[in-house]
């Protein structure tokens, strides 16, 4: 979107605190190098302030702000600053390769945080506040004050420290809501009134940090835009103390995707917030939840049979923005228990199978049978199925049922039931082993001379239910055939590749048989 000069007051400054707020969370703690790549995609995708970190915290943080710093081209360099004179000053140094550097200092000034946290009165908070924005104004134009612990902070005296702050040189004041604790009704109208109180209020830009308790990080941010503030404060995936700060993905699509009634903008390429993602998310060793916002796993995903029939017939019955709007290649329907025939169908087809009327009824009974019995149903699980389907399809000798006692203390013994030419027929063998009893039993039924001269299992899919795929070749008076079983139990599917294979034969010894019946019935009519 063009920056004209009617549209720049709807402009949303996006602060992100990743690397710092971010970074502050338990076990999320990133390495310099992961740092400086994080740093270097927020950059690119169009963020504009960077928080890259606390320097005085260590001299491994104020390593990364500088490095950062010398080599951020577009976004300016925060570091962040107690009221100290000596963070001040540290922080000062570490964003000095900057092209554009900003020094974020803050203060406490609830009644709680004053009390036992400073253990100062109001009177000594408001001369520190005048005192450490001063301090950070002489090293650099570009400073931010944020009132820590903001909404539970008195009124009067917030407004006081605001004003106080604007006339020591603050260019952004942040109402931080640092514990999590207001809604977005409080919130709007807190920003509302500090703006509209503070005599000073309009030579700066006021900024939003909340945090995620109560679960209102990313509306309380929204009302606070909607209340006159101009910056966001928020981090990748959400990722932040205790509970987290407002996610980025999430407040940038609000405004993109209900601009009618959030009519705001943001200088962010949104095609990269995916990606933005999956990159914060390996270098804090932090998974997203699968149901996340915007980045979820499963944000484009559908496998309810009534979700997946609507986004065949129109994307958006069910999705409010586009997958590649964010950076996901495309929606996927997840093929599971919930999914219906329509997306089993459009499944199939995309995989290259036309099934139709009984062939597809079987197929779409036998992949609900494989759905109950395993979480993920892959696309190699349901080719594996249709395979074995179309193979099996007009086969004699059907499996019914297969039961194994298996173990250290044999002999192993299988009971199977089998249809025979829709007779059924049931046996009970044992065997040097579960396959070999198994095999055994299809001896005992279905007498024949063929050898088994391949055994071969491998998984279908990934992960401990995954889908055993066995072959098997029989070979009978010098005639070999080979069949495919395919279920999450490896002795159901040796069985039914075992009868795929004897199918086959049977089949191919009836052709052999009635070949010479054929030729007869040809001269006769010749």
């Amino acid at each position: 979107m063009s920056t004209t000069a009617s549209s720049e007051k709807d402009r949303v400054v996006i602060f992100d605190t990743t690397l710092r707020d971010g970074e502050q969370c338990p076990g999320a703690t990133m390495t310099h190098d992961e740092k400086l790549e994080v740093a270097e995609l927020l950059d690119t995708m169009g963020v504009d302030i960077i928080e890259a970190g606390f320097p005085i915290a260590s001299d491994g943080d104020f390593a990364a702000v500088q490095e950062i710093a010398r080599r951020t081209r577009n976004a300016v360099v925060c570091g962040l600053a107690r009221a100290g004179f000596k963070d001040i000053d540290r922080c000062a140094e570490a964003i000095k390769p900057a092209r554009r550097g900003r020094i974020h200092t803050f203060l406490s000034t609830s009644p709680v945080h004053m009390k036992w946290k400073l253990q100062k009165e109001p009177h000594e908070v408001y001369e520190m506040v005048i005192a450490q924005v001063t301090r950070a104004r002489n090293h650099t134009d570009d400073v931010e004050w944020s009132s820590e612990d903001g909404t539970r902070t008195e009124h009067d005296f917030l407004c006081r420290c605001v004003e106080g702050a604007i006339n020591a040189g603050a260019t952004t004041i942040n109402i931080p809501d640092t514990v999590g604790y207001a809604t977005p009704d409080e919130y709007f109208e807190l920003i509302k009134m500090v703006r509209e109180r503070v005599p000073n209020s309009d030579q700066a830009r006021f900024s939003v940090h909340c945090h995620n308790d109560l679960g209102m990080a990313v509306a309380n941010s929204l009302a606070g835009v909607r209340a006159g503030a101009r910056q966001i404060e928020c981090t990748v995936n959400g990722i932040g103390e205790r509970a987290g700060n407002a996610a980025l993905e999430e407040v940038v699509m609000a405004m993109r995707v209900r601009n009618d009634v959030l009519p705001y903008w943001t200088g962010i390429d949104a095609t990269m917030l995916t990606r933005a993602s999956k990159l914060v998310s390996a270098a804090t060793s932090f998974p997203v939840q699968y149901n996340k916002a915007i980045v979820g796993r499963n944000a484009f995903a559908h496998e309810s049979g009534i979700h997946q029939d609507g986004m065949l017939k129109h994307t958006q019955t069910y999705e409010i923005m586009t997958p590649e709007s964010v950076g996901v290649k495309q929606t996927s329907l997840v093929m599971g228990k919930h999914s219906g025939r329509h997306a089993f169908q459009h499944k199939l087809e995309e995989l290259g199978y036309e099934l139709s009327g009984n062939q597809l009824d079987d197929a779409f009974v036998r992949f609900k049978a494989l759905a109950d019995r395993k979480k993920h149903v892959y696309d190699e699980d349901i080719e594996a199925l249709v395979d074995e389907e179309i193979a099996h399809a007009q086969d004699r000798i059907k499996l019914v049922s297969l039961s194994i006692i298996a173990g250290t203390r044999g002999p192993q013994r299988a009971t199977m039931k089998l249809d025979l030419d829709g007779r059924a027929m049931i046996e009970e063998c044992e065997g040097n082993g579960p396959v070999d009893a198994t095999f055994n039993c299809i001896k005992a039924m279905v007498p024949h001379d063929a050898v088994l001269e391949l055994y071969q299992v491998h998984a279908v899919t990934e992960g401990t239910d995954a889908q055993a795929e066995v072959s098997v070749r029989l070979s009978e008076d010098g005639r070999a055939v080979t069949a495919r079983g395919a279920d999450p139990d490896t002795l159901v599917a040796s069985a039914k590749a075992y009868l795929g294979a004897l199918n086959k034969l049977t089949a191919r010894n009836q052709r052999s048989k009635d070949e010479p019946q054929r030729r007869i019935h040809s001269t006769d009519v010749g």
